[in-house]
Formats: structure tokens, sequence, C-alpha cells
């Protein structure tokens, strides 16, 4: 059985090369997006949270107008008590049935004026609802309106990446697969910490190409060989010549 044919330091830095240019690329396609994703999460948040307002406010109104019902119903019944204690004077034996009545008289005049100060609060409290009823239903349709338009932005930058990404992707794996999983691993950890997702870096101008510090001339020579896997002392990144 023929034996599968193992990789020279050169072929990994190679490979490692190869796929950091192909990262950094997928990178640049996802810029493309900018804060957009962000943005449309952000609104789409706002939208719901408007929303759960909006229905506070209609239970609101809701209750506000049951509240003027229920003590509209009072006061018709006070209104029709009073008539009937009213009629009930008189035909009264004495002025201590007289007097009785009077109190029921008194205090259902007394209900009817509670009920008309509630009536007037849950009217003014209603007014104000309905009102910012109309200005979050306004809100909701311009941020609605920003929500549809970001998302077609954003829509529309995926799609126009999305086949050259993918294929970049699948290019990304099959690198991938040449890479041993120890140094995969590494290579990864480094693009993740970086803060321009760069793991692979060359030697630039005697320097490090990443955090641009200077490289002493016998590791650029190490370099050169490419005999070995060599990082930056000072930042972590895996170090390649420039002719790489």
């Amino acid at each position: 059985m023929a034996r599968t044919k193992e990789l020279t330091v050169e072929d990994k830095l190679r490979a490692l090369y190869e796929l950091q240019q192909v990262d950094s690329k997928i990178d640049s396609l996802r810029t493309l997006a900018g804060e957009l994703p962000q943005e449309v999460k952000d609104v789409a948040d706002e939208v719901e949270g408007l929303k759960t307002r909006l229905t506070n406010i209609e239970n609101d109104i809701k209750e506000c107008e049951t509240q003027i019902s229920d003590h509209r119903v009072r006061t018709e019944n006070a209104n029709a008590s009073i008539s009937r204690y009213k009629e009930q004077q008189n035909s009264v034996r004495n002025n201590r049935e007289f007097d009785n009545l009077n109190k029921e008289i008194e205090y259902q005049e007394l209900e009817i004026e509670a009920s008309q100060r509630k009536i007037k609060h849950f009217t003014a409290e209603l007014e104000a609802r309905i009102a910012e009823k109309a200005n979050t239903t306004k809100t909701i349709e311009e941020r609605t309106v920003d929500l549809n338009q970001k998302r077609s932005e954003l829509d529309q930058i995926l799609a126009e990446t999305k086949t050259e990404t993918e294929a970049l992707m699948l290019k990304a794996a099959d690198l991938s697969k040449k890479i041993d999983e120890r140094l995969l691993t590494a290579f990864n950890r480094i693009r993740k910490n970086a803060r321009n997702g760069l793991a692979v870096v060359k030697v630039e101008r005697d320097s490090c190409g990443g955090c641009h510090a200077k490289i002493p001339a016998q590791r650029q020579l190490d370099i050169r060989t490419r005999k070995k896997i060599i990082v930056c002392e000072f930042c972590g990144r895996i170090l390649v010549d420039p002719e790489m």
C-alpha cells in the first residue's frame, strides 16, 4: 500500500500562507457589509420594542374606555336613585323618613360628583394615550421603512458576494486539510487574537509584517531557508520570507 507523501516544512508554510490569503479575502468580503448586520438587528429590536409599547398603550386605552363607561353608568344609576328618592319624599309619613331620604339623595349626589371627577380624569388619560398611540404608530412605520431598506442593502451585498465567498470557503477547507491539526489550531488561535486577522505575515524591510518589530538578520536567514516554522517573538505571528 502506497504511503501518503509527508509535507515538507516549506509545503506547510506555503499552505499556511495561501490559507491566510484566502481567509483575508473572505474577511474583506464580509467587511463590505460593514455595520449593516448589527444595524439591522438594532432596528429590528427597536421595532419589536415599539410594537410591545403600542400593545400596552392599546390596553391602556381599553381600560380608560371601560372606566369612563362604568362611571357613566354609575352616574345614570345615581340620578335614577335621586329621582326615586325625591318621589318617595312626597309620600313620607314623618320628618325622620324625609331626612333619611334626604341623606340618601346627598349620598347619591356625592357619588355623581366622584364619578364625574373620574370621568374627567380618564377622559384626559384617554386623549393622552390616543395621541401617544398615533405617535408610536407613526414611529413604527418610519422605523419599519428604515429596517426594510437596511435589510435590502444587506441582502444585496450578501447576494453579490455569496458565490465568491462560498468558493473561497471551499478553497480554505481544502487548504486546511494539508495542514496538521496542531499547526492549524495555532493558526486559527493567532488569527482570532490578531486585530487584522493576520496569522501569517511576510518579513518586510527587515521587520515583521504584522507588528513591524525588527527581525534579526540570522532569524531572517532561517526564515528564508523554510526549514522550520518561525514566529515573531513580539506578536507571535508565523513569519514567511518575501519570496513566498
